[in-house]
Formats: C-alpha cells, sequence, structure tokens
C-alpha cells in the first residue's frame, strides 16, 4: 500500500536581492509557467498526494490568484502562513519588532499543523528536475520508516548548479561509502575558473571535482521530524540573544547540529539533473531557455 506523503513548497521569502517583483511568481515557460508549476507537475506525477504552501498573509491575494486557485483543481492544496510573531509561548515578545521571516526552520515546523505523513520540501522559486522528484517519491515509498532519525537529501552534482553570473553558495555534502551524510558545509564563491571549480574564501583556495554532491535544498522527513524541531526550536530561541533581529533558524544548520550529535541520519540520493535558481533577475533568461529545450 501506497504512502501518503506531502509536498511542502517554501514561498515565504522576501527575496530582498531580487528586483522584479516576488520572485516566486515570475513566468519561465512558454505558455506562462511558473517554475512552481513544474515543480508541481513532477511531483503529482511521481505519486505526492498533497501540497503545502509556506507564504506570508501579504502575498495570500495574489499568490492563490496566480497559483493556488488554479493547482486546487487538481491535487489537494493546504497552506502554511509564516509569519514572525508566530512564536512559541513565552517567546512572543521577539516577533513583535522582527521583520525578516525566521528561517526555514520555522517554516517546516508549522507545516506540523497540516502534515501527518512523510513529506519532502523544497524552494518555491528552484527547477529540481523531474528526476529529483521521482527519487524522492520512490524513497520515501521504499526506504523510509517511521525512526526519528530517518531522513534524505537531493544531492545534485556541483557541476549543474553553476552560475554563468558569478559565484554561487553551495552546501558542499560530504558522504561515507554507503551515501549518508557526514557532513554539510555552507561553501561562498564557488565558480569554474580555467576549467576547474574552485573557492576562495578568507585566503583558503578550495578545487572540487565537477561530481561532488551539493544541497539544493531538497530534503525528505517523515511526520516524526516535526517533535524533533520543535525541540530544536525552542532551544534557537533561548538562546537567541542580542542577535535576536538577525538570527535564523535553518535547516541545514539544524541538520549539521543532529548529525554532529549522531541524532540524524541523511541518506544523499543523487540525481544528474541540472539545478536552476532565479536568485537574481539575470537568472530568468537561462532558465527559460532550458525550459523551452526540454
Amino acid at each position: 500500500m501506497k504512502k501518503d506523503c506531502s509536498l511542502v513548497i517554501m514561498a515565504a521569502g522576501i527575496g530582498s536581492r531580487y528586483k522584479g517583483g516576488i520572485k516566486q511568481l515570475e513566468a519561465v515557460g512558454p505558455e506562462g509557467e511558473l517554475i512552481i508549476d513544474y515543480s508541481i507537475n513532477y511531483a503529482l506525477e511521481a505519486g505526492f498526494t498533497q501540497i503545502v504552501f509556506v507564504i506570508r498573509k501579504a502575498i495570500e491575494d495574489v499568490f492563490k490568484e496566480v497559483i493556488g486557485d488554479r493547482i486546487e483543481k487538481k491535487a489537494k492544496v493546504s497552506y502554511v502562513y509564516q509569519e514572525t510573531n508566530d512564536l512559541p509561548s513565552g517567546f512572543e515578545q521577539y516577533g513583535e519588532k522582527r521583520e525578516k521571516p525566521w528561517g526555514t526552520g520555522q517554516a517546516i515546523l508549522l507545516c506540523d499543523r497540516v502534515v501527518n505523513e512523510p513529506f519532502c520540501i523544497i524552494n518555491a522559486d528552484d527547477y529540481y528536475g523531474k528526476e529529483a522528484f521521482t527519487k524522492m517519491y520512490d524513497y520515501i515509498q521504499n526506504e523510509m520508516t517511521n525512526k526519528v532519525d530517518e531522513s534524505a537529501l537531493m544531492g545534485y552534482r556541483l557541476e549543474n548548479t553553476l552560475s554563468p553570473s558569478g559565484t554561487v553558495t553551495r552546501g558542499v555534502c560530504e558522504v561515507d561509502e554507503n551515501n549518508f551524510l557526514v557532513e554539510l558545509i555552507e561553501t561562498r564563491n564557488i565558480q569554474r575558473k580555467d576549467g576547474v571549480i574552485t573557492s576562495e574564501n578568507d585566503g583558503v583556495s578550495l578545487t572540487y571535482k565537477d561530481e561532488t554532491p551539493v544541497s539544493m535544498n531538497m530534503w525528505a522527513f517523515n511526520e516524526t521530524y516535526f517533535k524533533v524541531l520543535k525541540e530544536e526550536f525552542l532551544v534557537f530561541l533561548e538562546n537567541l540573544g542580542e542577535d535576536a533581529m538577525k538570527k535564523e533558524f535553518l535547516i541545514p544548520e539544524v541538520m549539521d547540529k543532529l548529525l554532529k550529535s549522531n541524532r540524524m541520519q541523511v541518506k544523499v540520493l543523487k540525481t544528474k539533473e541540472k539545478w536552476y535558481g532565479i536568485t537574481y533577475k539575470e537568472d530568468l533568461a537561462e532558465v527559460r531557455e532550458h525550459i523551452k529545450n526540454l
């Protein structure tokens, strides 16, 4: 019997570096399709049974008009609203002056209100490719159990995530012989230079193989993860200190902590799909060209 499984799409980001409106709502396909449309289509084809949108109340009307109302006609859809003041009891004061959302960790934690089954998370403005959704669904159906320490991460070949516009930041994955994650290293200033992929930070230069696996924030968890995430969020809030207005509760950082304390194991699935994102307005042309050539 097939398990129900949800696709959680994180679309609450402010997109402060993107000068062109709400980047999640940019058309990239020949008939005006959005990147979200491709993600949802691939997920439904793979077998996912619910689509969960994490958005902000401020964009609810336009989001539903452009995306949600249309998707509801072909899939079960739920909404989660990520707001700065949606905090556990005793910490409400931190949300009063906060402008920036609390990060991907809070976004996923809020989904426990509508998700009661295994789930996969993605960014709304990233193109992950069809194979990634198929592999993630197959993992959930055939390998994932309800153990609290079990999860998966889609690993992309580093060469397939580079930008022609300049350097990028990637979560470089160190894996063991069984493709389990050992460490996730957030690495800045990655680019291909003279035919070689390199990064230079603080005077240290590193080189990488084309096939080096990197995380593009596509994870799979079972429903027991919410309990772990809630505990970690409380620890995060208790230690905010002077940076209460800036600190973010991020899934990669949470997972790195859980890995190092042996409280989580992460199977790194691998795909040869090319990843595309539209962090900057200039990225749109390349994404549209790729979609046109599919």
